[in-house]
């Protein structure tokens, strides 16, 4: 009876091991890969996925071992990282607890929306049709996703950041300053955004820019010209003279004041810049050649640094 007793206790001992190791033990995956567990999936679901696409050998197994063995915990929707080797018990734990992966997408300062819409429909693990967003409705950033996640929601996050932070922003403006509303001073942020990129230049093309608002003259900006032509995508050539005499709702040479609405989506700084101008008498702006500008208070001062800015094409020749 002794030895019948120890026999069945090594054939069970035997048994659990066995049993244990088919959930501790090294997987049949061979190299690292990436898992999707997709909305309302459950762990019967899932086993059956993992057996499909050969990260464990018996959905049947797996299950079992894993109603016995494993935590009772859901399993979480989303894509996870599962190791070369990894057991059945750890890619349970994974898929409960691990950090799903995240992608990202990042739309730079100054891209207007319809390049906002072309990235987005681009990027090929998002799902779903977006329209082209509002103009200026986007805040510049860098934005993560999960794989299989939809475009509305990822651009609803996108705009949902452009109102939390002008809300931020315009609870912090400057008194005095040349715009009423959130959306003036995102308007006139988009063409500070498109007028230069030299940061440091920013608060000073607003000063200018702001100088030009309360005085009512033109802004006079080129952006606002090329805008209703392509969407603020590149010009890829020259003004033509028509262009700037169009009348339109952003032509800023053939109106005064601000455009009918932004641009571009601006960033933060430009915004702030906007928000908080220099304190300038500057009305003219003009390239210096170094990718700057050089202003003046004057027509006649502005007169003297495009002839210098002309002369340093000519050297360049650029013009005849």
């Amino acid at each position: 009876m002794r030895k019948a007793a120890l026999a069945l206790l090594a054939v069970a001992a035997l048994a659990f091991a066995w049993f244990a190791w088919g959930w501790y033990g090294g997987g049949p995956i061979e190299k690292d890969t990436a898992f999707t567990v997709p909305d309302g999936a459950t762990l019967t679901s899932v086993a059956g996925k993992l057996e499909k696409e050969g990260l464990v050998g018996s959905r049947n197994s797996f299950l079992l071992r894993a109603k016995i063995l494993g935590s009772g915990d859901p399993v979480q929707r989303g894509e996870f990282a599962i190791p070369a080797g990894a057991s059945a018990a750890t890619i349970l734990g994974t898929l409960q607890h691990g950090q799903v992966i995240r992608r990202f997408v990042t739309v730079p300062e100054g891209l207007p929306s319809i390049s906002v819409y072309e990235k987005l429909m681009a990027e090929p693990l998002l799902t779903g049709p977006i329209p082209v967003p509002e103009e200026g409705s986007v805040l510049p950033d860098t934005y993560d996703f999960e794989r299989g996640e939809s475009r509305v929601k990822v651009l609803a996050r996108m705009q949902a950041a452009m109102t939390k932070y002008l809300a931020e922003a315009w609870s912090k403006r400057k008194s005095g300053i040349a715009v009423t509303t959130p959306q003036q001073a995102v308007t006139l942020a988009s063409i500070v955004e498109k007028e230069t990129g030299v940061a440091s230049e920013r608060r000073m093309v607003a000063g200018l820019y702001s100088n030009r608002v309360k005085q009512g003259m033109p802004l006079q900006a080129d952006p606002t010209i090329i805008y209703p032509i392509t969407k603020g995508k590149p010009l890829g050539r020259r003004i033509r003279q028509s262009e700037i005499a169009a009348v339109n709702g952003y032509n800023t040479y053939t109106m005064s004041g601000m455009p009918v609405g932004p641009i571009t989506n601006p960033g933060r700084q430009s915004i702030a810049a906007v928000l908080n101008p220099a304190a300038t008498n500057a009305l003219y702006m003009v390239a210096n050649g170094k990718g700057g500008h050089v202003f003046a208070s004057t027509l006649a001062e502005h007169n003297a640094n495009v002839q210098r800015w002309f002369a340093i094409r000519r050297a360049r020749g650029e013009l005849e």
